[in-house]
């Protein structure tokens, strides 16, 4: 492991050491030099499986896709937002406003709140409105963020588009990178994700969970997550060797 920073002291260090893997304890070092983690955060960070969810979500961007990786975690875990059973997407919204700390934190490093039910007019009696607008300093673009319940529906990828294509032609700064938009929704199919190429439109679907499963359950689903992940990517590989021997024979 290597130390780069002057903010880790001997408690960070000895809650890194245990980790399994120097990937996990590289990504657990930058990301307590990065955001200034304390030692309760960065213990609640591992514990909630950071690493093994930003995996996640890297392995559902493919090579030369228009999304850049370690953006978003997936599945994201908002267990804080006090939350009741049957709430509305407005709950849901309400309770990321105001524990949006917590949900900064868990959604990507660098990002700043602009305004939460955006209205942009389209026409003069048409509008679109957008649940949560962020600016990502590191990337240098505007994140839109639309809250869904149940499980993702293609349809909401054509309402994302349209999120994003108004935003790139009137909110966009000239030194800024093209927007890329978030569906957060309690369950997504991820082969379908896959089918339908969203990366190539910019738009990351991720799952939410408004509770934590206990550390076992959390261990497991998290494990079949990754097993399924490395399916999809052994999977497209071999795709990808297919279409490259097609196209050598052609």
């Amino acid at each position: 492991m290597c130390v780069t920073g002057h903010k880790l002291s001997w408690s960070h260090i000895v809650a890194i050491l245990p980790l399994k893997s120097e990937e996990a304890r590289t990504f657990y070092v930058n990301e307590t030099t990065v955001k200034g983690l304390g030692v309760r955060d960065l213990r609640r960070a591992i514990a909630r499986k950071s690493y093994e969810r930003r995996e996640i979500a890297n392995s559902q961007i493919p090579e030369g896709s228009a999304l850049p990786r370690d953006t978003f975690t997936d599945p994201m875990i908002l267990d804080l937002l006090g939350l009741h059973d049957n709430y509305l997407e407005k709950d849901l919204e309400a309770a990321i406003l105001r524990d949006m700390q917590s949900f900064l934190m868990e959604v990507g490093q660098g990002f700043t709140f602009v305004a939460s039910q955006k209205r942009m007019p389209v026409t003069e009696n048409k509008e679109y409105i957008l649940d949560l607008l962020f600016y990502s300093r590191p990337l240098r673009r505007l994140v839109a963020v639309e809250l869904k319940l149940g499980e993702f529906k293609p349809a909401y990828m054509g309402q994302m588009e349209a999120y994003l294509k108004w935003l790139d032609k009137y909110e966009r700064q000239e030194d800024e990178e093209a927007p890329i938009g978030l569906i957060l929704c309690s369950q997504a199919d991820r082969d379908e994700i896959e089918f339908l190429e969203l990366d190539k439109d910019r738009i990351v679907v991720a799952e939410y969970w408004t509770i934590l499963p206990s550390k076992a359950e959390l261990e497991t689903k998290l494990r079949q997550i990754v097993r399924d992940a490395q399916e999809r990517l052994t999977r497209r590989g071999i795709i990808s060797e297919i279409e490259n021997v097609d196209g050598d024979e052609g």
